[in-house]
């Protein structure tokens, strides 16, 4: 059993981590229409990718009589400046496998209208509030020819089977395009629909939630969840610059540092659980999505607050000192008795973004009637997550202990907490600076 463990901690190790299933996240909601002109008739081929989380939502609605004939009055065509009716020629809808036991789901349908006119304006106006690759193409057949267009006549996704890489971080958002066409003297000819790509392999923290109930198993389970938390601490963001900034700024103790991690930890548990009960039962009112930006903004403000007050602080102290004033004791407790207001204040900066791959687990334990499995997972990703926070907080403090004993009587030694403090501030000014565009 110990040989195991190690064995699969070791592959965990050297295998990259599947940050989510879908290329996109689990999130996203992908659309896609092209625009054929085929000889004397108009065709859109529409076409939705649904990741994990939405189509856990949405898969009831997606996969009901009537779905394409509504997503069919979101599409908005006009000819010559008149609105075009389309008339819905075919559909389906596909489940595929995705991370944690859950599905990701493709809906594809075409519609056609007579070719009327020689100008076209579209615009696809459906899950317009959902994260995600917005795609439209233009392009002519059967005789007909597309003059001019807004759009290219080529999918850079291939109609959302095949995301380019580059574009994954910064995805297309073109969901109107307007175009000059000369139609043709031949009868249409539809588009096919096409198929779901096969889905590629899966990994990482979602993949647990599906794996055997065995003690054996549940215990290697869990050891790897931590591995991904503590994993995922050292991506971009979770705090790590503030909690080192801060612990620095405060003259923080270990015990400082090991009290960060267990706020971390039961922040970024409380935030999974609150994202999912907002996933299961308020999803017609809010998209989880939606939260994050609102999320980073609180945590931005919590960070930019915290920092001020540590910098308040040390310039506070600084000019007591300048003035001969012996105030050690009592800044000393002070200083502590405040740090267990700024500790919880950065803890809960830290831990306030909850990992997507943690509300798949969740949503997933709860499709699979595994909640118990599902709630010690995240547990211990949280854990994990929180216990490479920890670590980063007690190098900090003992860094600063090991500098302390030099004598060192510089300026720049001397200027370093009220330096960290400033660091946290700018650090919450950056996040709160780059939320704004997301929420207003």
């Amino acid at each position: 059993m110990k040989r195991l463990v190690l064995l699969l901690i070791a592959l965990a190790a050297v295998l990259p981590a599947a940050a989510s299933a879908h290329p996109l996240g689990n999130f996203s909601v992908n659309r896609y229409s092209a625009i054929e002109v085929s000889g004397n008739r108009i065709y859109v081929h529409y076409v939705l990718d649904l990741a994990e989380i939405p189509a856990f939502q949405e898969r009831k609605r997606v996969r009901r009589a009537g779905f394409a004939a509504e997503i069919g009055r979101g599409l908005n065509l006009a000819l010559d400046g008149r609105p075009a009716a389309l008339r819905l020629v075919e559909s389906k809808s596909e489940l595929r496998p995705g991370a944690g036991g859950l599905k990701t789901l493709r809906f594809a349908a075409v519609y056609e209208t007579p070719a009327t006119g020689t100008r076209l304006a579209y615009r696809d106006t459906n899950f317009a509030s959902r994260l995600g690759w917005r795609e439209v193409v233009v392009r002519a057949g059967r005789g007909a020819r597309i003059e001019s267009a807004s759009v290219p006549a080529t999918s850079r996704s291939d109609a959302l089977s095949a995301y380019p890489q580059d574009l994954l971080r910064d995805p297309l958002s073109v969901s109107s395009a307007t175009a000059a066409f000369r139609a043709g003297a031949l009868p249409g000819v539809p588009p096919p629909l096409g198929s779901a790509p096969a889905p590629g392999p899966r990994g990482g923290f979602e993949s647990l939630i599906a794996g055997e109930l065995g003690a054996g198993a549940i215990l290697v389970a869990l050891l790897l969840a931590a591995f991904w938390g503590a994993a995922h601490a050292l991506t971009p963001g979770h705090g790590k610059a503030i909690v080192a900034g801060y612990l620095v700024g405060t003259r923080g103790r270990p015990r400082d540092a090991v009290a960060l991690g267990l706020i971390v930890t039961a922040t970024h548990t409380i935030g999974v659980f609150a994202l999912g009960i907002v996933t299961l039962a308020l999803s017609a009112f809010v998209v989880p999505e939606q939260l994050y930006p609102w999320l980073t903004l609180s945590s931005g403000l919590l960070v930019v607050g915290v920092g001020a007050s540590v910098l308040w602080r040390r310039l506070r102290h600084r000019r007591q000192h300048a003035h001969g004033h012996n105030h050690h004791h009592h800044d000393h407790h002070h200083e502590h008795g405040y740090g267990r207001g700024g500790l919880l204040g950065v803890g809960i900066a830290a831990g306030l973004l909850p990992c997507p791959s943690a509300l798949v687990v969740l949503l997933s334990a709860i499709a699979l009637h595994r909640v118990g499995l599902g709630l010690v997972l995240i547990l211990a990703f949280s854990a994990g997550l929180a216990a490479t926070i920890t670590a980063i907080g007690l190098v900090a403090v003992l860094a600063r202990r090991a500098f302390s004993r030099l004598r060192l009587d510089g300026r720049l030694i001397r200027a370093l907490p009220a330096a960290s403090a400033l660091a946290i501030v700018a650090v919450g000014v950056g996040i709160t600076l780059k939320a704004l565009p997301e929420v207003l």
